[in-house]
């Protein structure tokens, strides 16, 4: 069967030429004589993978010496309580609301301690980003929490907030090396790799190392403590070492693609494609304020959950797949990341336009 054009939020599609040498490696890893999937963590082949794919990481995103990068474990979602245990010397931190995940790493956070929302753009279904140039940020703040990219909703902060001297934590799952950043403007930056980067399992940390210390709030585990796992190189306990050395083969595709800043153009030159086709179609819209829209995830509607359904199915049958909305907003959602071929999109667009025709009177 021919591969499928796969618009999935995440596991999202990876680049053909990392899984086709994958493959190629499965059993024999570079005459080791055994699959990476069955190598020690402590061994000295895997040493080098991961050693290589932290480097290269660095190097893409230009990563400063006083910055930890981690390899963990656990998801975003475990890492929603991991900010708190880690930052929250004073019990206070200021959180803006931009969508599901924020919100969820909002609550946690009130496990641990005083999480304020100081902005939100709920009001709108998260359909926009909110100003967040003047913020009333409690000056004994621990840090402001950011969701960069809201992969639900299809809006990305294109300033970053202006924290009032604050550490800026930021979680950047779903536009993670999809463009340049700079790290230095963060004190925490992590991700899930599932969308950008690699297969589901993995949580890529980078924290500035001041920010790594034992004074964490008592009860925390061992292993969610920053120090346990920077300390020992990502290596306290048995890492997701398959996943790690495919996100290192994801790594230099990227660098092979022109790095950073190509990649950007790649997903510029992507999500016009589908934008423009949004603004001037009669059938679909955008279902967010134009200056905030995602390069990643592009959410749309009919009007019609009928309608809605019918299209999810047809396109599933022309071979695109996982293009339902979540179930929070309803409608399609396109995710477009990085592995996604422009000429997906542009099929893509050609079933909308053809869909349009058949179903508008």
């Amino acid at each position: 069967m021919a591969r499928v054009y796969n618009f999935s939020a995440g596991p999202a599609v990876l680049p053909e030429e990392v899984l086709k040498e994958a493959a190629a490696e499965m059993l024999d890893y570079k005459g080791s004589g055994q699959s990476v999937m069955e190598m020690s963590h402590r061994s000295k082949v895997y040493d080098n993978i991961i050693k290589e794919a932290e480097a290269d990481l660095r190097d893409l995103l230009d990563i400063p010496d006083n910055y930890k990068v981690l390899f963990l474990q656990g998801g975003a979602s475990q890492f929603f309580a991991e900010v708190p245990m880690n930052l929250m010397k004073n019990k206070k931190a200021a959180y803006i609301i931009t969508g599901q995940w924020a919100k969820k790493a909002y609550q946690e956070a009130k496990i641990y301690g005083d999480a304020i929302a100081v902005a939100s753009s709920e009001d709108k279904t998260y359909s926009y980003i909110p100003d967040c140039s003047d913020l009333d940020i409690p000056e004994d703040a621990d840090y402001v929490y950011i969701c960069e990219n809201n992969t639900i909703y299809g809006t990305k902060y294109k300033k970053l907030p202006d924290t009032k001297g604050h550490i800026l934590v930021s979680d950047v799952s779903s536009c993670f090396l999809s463009e340049p950043m700079d790290v230095t403007k963060y004190g925490v930056v992590y991700g899930g790799v599932q969308k950008n980067i690699g297969p589901a399992g993995v949580v890529i940390a980078i924290i500035r190392e001041d920010l790594i210390t034992d004074d964490v709030l008592p009860g925390t585990p061992t292993m969610l403590k920053w120090k346990t796992q920077a300390d020992a190189d990502s290596l306290y306990n048995t890492p997701p070492c398959y996943n790690i050395y495919i996100c290192g083969k994801v790594f230099k595709w990227i660098k092979k693609m022109g790095g950073l800043s190509a990649m950007k153009e790649h997903n510029e030159k992507k999500a016009k494609i589908l934008y423009d086709f949004l603004d001037e179609s009669k059938l679909f819209n955008g279902t967010v304020v134009k200056e905030d829209r995602s390069l990643m995830n592009v959410p749309f509607v009919t009007g019609d959950k009928e309608l809605d359904t019918k299209f999810v199915e047809e396109a599933t049958k022309a071979g695109f797949v996982n293009l339902k909305g979540h179930r929070t907003v309803g409608g399609m959602r396109a995710s477009i990341y990085n592995a996604m071929p422009i000429e997906g999109v542009e099929k893509l667009v050609e079933f909308m336009k053809k869909f349009e025709k058949e179903n508008t009177k």
